[in-house]
């Protein structure tokens, strides 16, 4: 199943007998508050015009849990995110398609999480919502209460130590820019730098101009050019798990299957034990 879907083709979906479920999950990330700036707000965002249908998920509050020792956007409580689930009328039997305002990776991170915790139909509105040429609406939906239950899958997720060995006998790709990856800069972290052993592989790279996605086999060539091949186990971090929802969203795009370090660097960097390098050169 492809993991994104074409806004036409959603339009499409939308008018069949068994509509998708939509969730808009408007996020940016923010260096607002760090200035002492009010941060982006994605539900007045969405109060100012969604999909029709669509219910609004809040990445911070349902698709994290508190920033602390394990990264600023750690996994969810898996009741508090079932419950945003339901609440959006997620259920097992029917699609759901995620969209945010772009650059698509709020709606990558609920897509990993539903796939993660069991969802056999998610797919993310490729171009996000500057690709729907159709209608919005301002009023809040109250859909039926779904019946989705999140079980955690047993692949797909790693930890800071997992990280740390993918790299070695991997591959583990760093979302973030380049500047970042390399040291040149660091806004938001403790420190600057990118695990040892990773390569810098930005995910703002896997999308055209539009915002929509390359060609799956235009993907598969970059990754293949950052050392992923046919066998070889696959890895991503970024920040703190967002960005890097949407470089494993890209590799599904290309068949490429890769687990997710949520923690990321916001997790690796705060632990003063941990290895840093710094520059171009993975190690």
């Amino acid at each position: 199943m492809n993991a994104i879907i074409s806004a036409s083709d959603l339009a499409g979906a939308l008018a069949g007998a068994n509509p998708p479920v939509l969730l808009d999950v408007r996020w940016q990330l923010s260096l607002a508050a760090a200035a002492g700036e009010p941060p982006f707000d994605g539900r007045a965002a969405y109060g100012a015009g969604h999909l029709p249908g669509a219910v609004f998920v809040d990445l911070d509050r349902e698709l994290a849990s508190a920033p602390g020792g394990r990264g600023r956007h750690p996994l969810p409580d898996l009741a508090v995110f079932g419950a945003a689930m339901r609440r959006a009328g997620v259920s097992s039997g029917r699609p759901v398609v995620v969209y945010d305002g772009g650059p698509g990776w709020g709606a990558a991170r609920a897509w990993w999480l539903l796939r993660w915790t069991g969802h056999p139909d998610v797919r993310v509105l490729d171009g996000g919502l500057p690709s729907w040429e159709g209608p919005l609406e301002t009023s809040v939906p109250q859909p039926a209460e779904g019946d989705f239950v999140p079980v955690p899958g047993a692949d797909g997720l790693l930890d800071a130590d997992g990280a740390a060995a993918l790299a070695r006998s991997g591959v583990l790709l760093d979302a973030r820019a380049g500047e970042r990856y390399r040291g040149e800069v660091e806004p938001i972290d403790r420190v600057g730098g990118h695990v040892p052993g990773a390569v810098s592989a930005p995910t703002t790279e896997n999308v055209g101009a539009d915002g929509r996605f390359l060609p799956a086999g235009e993907l598969g060539a970059r990754f293949k050019e950052l050392g992923v091949s046919q066998g070889v186990p696959v890895g991503v971090y970024c920040g703190s798990g967002v960005s890097g929802a949407h470089e494993v969203l890209a590799l599904a795009v290309a068949g490429i299957p890769a687990a997710l370090y949520v923690g990321s660097w916001s997790e690796w960097s705060s632990d003063p034990e941990r290895p840093v390098a710094v520059g171009p050169d993975p190690q």
